[in-house]
């Protein structure tokens, strides 16, 4: 085998196909990073729940396939002069790198053992622009589950339907949900769970443009096509929450925030709050402005946001950091709070009719003071 590719371009491939590579395994050979050269190079890094391939435009005088210790190679290569990078591996995978005055050897293994990638190629794919989807997932996966005792909360849950593509994590203390709403329909029906693992992945990938990206349902695995790197995640199993059966609806106390401050608010009072000094951060929502108060062993705080419409003294106690990451994930300068009692969950939706989500967060009980 024999190709040849600039430095920066190998390096691109290297990053992206080498996130899903085993750290360690039985299977030694998913340890390493397979390299596929024919009409230009392919690199594959495969775990056995989540793989990338990454394609390279390469020129190759000689195709074949290795596959190459994948952390030696990757720093090899990032060290290299910048220009052209020529790769030989001859028969017996004594591997040659080449870059300017610079060369090493290396060994590869021969490829026959590596394990085949699940064949999702079957189905018809949904395009999305990738700001789209990035935004679908980023606005989420902050909600998903860590329990492992119901693993299918521990992805986020797609729903395709005719008008919109949405989706929703929850964690049992929280739930986020994100719906766009693709020009002319989706044409689909489709409900999926994708693990946050492999999503976080497709994240780090998808870059803030209207260039499609490409999804593909298989029976057990889902696969994301994005420029030039594909992505193949195994599909979770199992019953997920009916979302719609636990969102409050017609709350009676409907009050709207700018975000940007309210935020600032809840990420001051919470400064006092940590994993090891929990509070929940009391809040009492007045005519026109919200009072928010917590206390822990190492100090207190107060602050107050002015909100729009009266809470009529409705006090609740809320996890900071659940509200905090709520607030984050809002694409929008201000959001209606949706209240029902001090026993029920907020709910923060949209006050413009562009946006399409909802974030719920449930009570903390509050001592009387």
């Amino acid at each position: 085998m024999r190709f040849t590719c600039e430095k920066n371009m190998l390096v691109q491939g290297l990053n992206i196909a080498g996130r899903t590579v085993a750290a360690k395994s039985s299977l030694s050979v998913i340890e390493g990073i397979l390299c596929r050269a024919g009409e230009g190079l392919n690199l594959t890094g495969y775990n056995m729940e989540t793989a990338i391939t990454y394609n390279v435009e390469a020129e190759v005088s000689d195709p074949g396939e290795c596959i190459l210790p994948a952390k030696l190679f990757g720093d090899i290569v990032r060290r290299l002069p910048e220009g052209p990078v020529t790769v030989v591996v001859d028969e017996n995978f004594k591997v040659s790198i080449r870059a300017g005055y610079a060369s090493f050897t290396i060994s590869a293994e021969c490829a026959d053992d590596y394990p085949e990638l699940p064949d999702v190629n079957s189905g018809r794919p949904i395009r999305i622009p990738q700001n789209k989807l990035k935004e679908l997932i980023s606005g989420t996966i902050f909600a998903v589950s860590e329990n492992q005792s119901r693993p299918i909360h521990t992805g986020v849950k797609f729903e395709v339907t005719e008008e919109a593509i949405t989706a929703v994590a929850v964690d049992g203390f929280r739930l986020a949900r994100r719906s766009y709403h693709p020009e002319g329909g989706t044409g689909r029906s489709l409900s999926f769970v994708v693990p946050a693992a492999g999503l976080k992945e497709v994240e780090k990938i998808l870059v803030d443009s209207d260039d499609m990206a490409a999804f593909t349902l298989g029976p057990k695995h889902i696969l994301v096509e994005i420029g030039a790197a594909t992505l193949v995640c195994r599909l979770l199993d199992g019953e997920f929450l009916d979302w719609r059966k636990v969102v409050p609806t017609n709350c009676p106390i409907k009050l709207v925030a700018n975000v940007s401050d309210l935020a600032s608010s809840v990420e001051r009072v919470g400064l006092i709050v940590s994993e090891k000094y929990k509070s929940p951060v009391r809040c009492v929502f007045s005519n026109q402005v919200l009072n928010m108060r917590t206390i822990t062993t190492i100090g207190a705080a107060e602050d107050r946001c002015a909100i729009a419409g009266d809470g009529k003294e409705l006090e609740i106690g809320f996890n900071v950091r659940y509200l905090a990451d709520a607030l984050k994930a809002i694409p929008c300068e201000e959001v209606t709070l949706e209240l029902t009692n001090g026993l029920s969950p907020i709910v923060l939706t949209p006050v413009e009719e562009k946006y399409d989500f909802s974030y719920m967060v449930l009570p903390v009980r509050i001592k009387n003071s």
